[in-house]
């Protein structure tokens, strides 16, 4: 299943935390809904039947412990994965929630690229079997499971942080990436680097796999050209 096919309802009382957790997951390609209390997230997910549920547990009118609990008991929800994220890292709450039939219990505050790993980890049971982690892009191959580039018949053997910013312009051709959005998907909000730091691996790319495949749009950013 692709990541244009998976749907993640987010349920949180918090505006805040709702915002920031649906523009990193919405980065990455997901379809998101959201609702606020756990009423709420019990109606929207029977509507849009989502492959995964993150949610709060202390909430106004129905906390996630008792939605996880009813969700549960939906026939159609059955394959749902649910995970909660909050606050309240008690070993009794976390006891609770998985009792309530959650898969997996996270406690935030978490790092945006963390939360990104973990929501890919627990989708891992929707990828069709026949579904690689290959991008083919012209003559371009990128394999992000093995971490190789291929152009056209030469392997080209990139840095960590090189691959990673190749695959994230190459995951939406013609997107321009914001500077800022670049740098907190590839490096994280827990590293400082320099405005530099973009301009410099894109020369490298440049170099390797070919300048007319990026494209510098001034103030803003960059995008992947086929």
């Amino acid at each position: 299943m692709k990541k244009k096919d998976i749907t993640i309802l987010l349920v949180d009382d918090e505006p805040d935390i709702l915002e920031i957790v649906r523009y990193n997951l919405a980065l990455e390609g997901y379809k998101i809904e959201t609702a606020e209390n756990g009423v709420e997230a019990i109606d929207k997910a029977k509507k849009v039947k989502p492959q995964l549920i993150i949610m709060d547990v202390m909430m106004p009118k129905m906390d996630g412990i008792e939605a996880c609990e009813k969700i549960r008991s939906i026939p159609d929800l059955s394959e749902t994965v649910i995970t909660f994220l909050s606050a309240r890292g008690e070993d009794f709450s976390q006891v609770a929630g998985l009792d309530a039939g959650a898969d997996d219990y996270i406690t935030k505050p978490i790092k945006p690229k963390v939360l990104v790993s973990k929501v890919k980890a627990l989708l891992r049971r929707f990828k069709d079997e026949e579904e690689s982690d290959k991008m083919k892009l012209g003559d371009l191959v990128i394999n992000r499971e093995e971490y190789k580039i291929l152009l056209g018949k030469e392997e080209i053997m990139l840095p960590k942080k090189e691959f990673e910013l190749l695959a994230l312009l190459a995951s939406k051709p013609g997107k321009v990436f914001k500077r800022e959005n670049i740098l907190d998907s590839i490096w994280g909000n827990d590293v400082i680097v320099g405005g530099r730091t973009i301009d410099v691996h894109i020369r490298k790319l440049r170099e390797k796999i070919g300048d007319e495949r990026f494209k510098t749009v001034k103030g803003v950013g960059y995008k992947f050209v086929i």
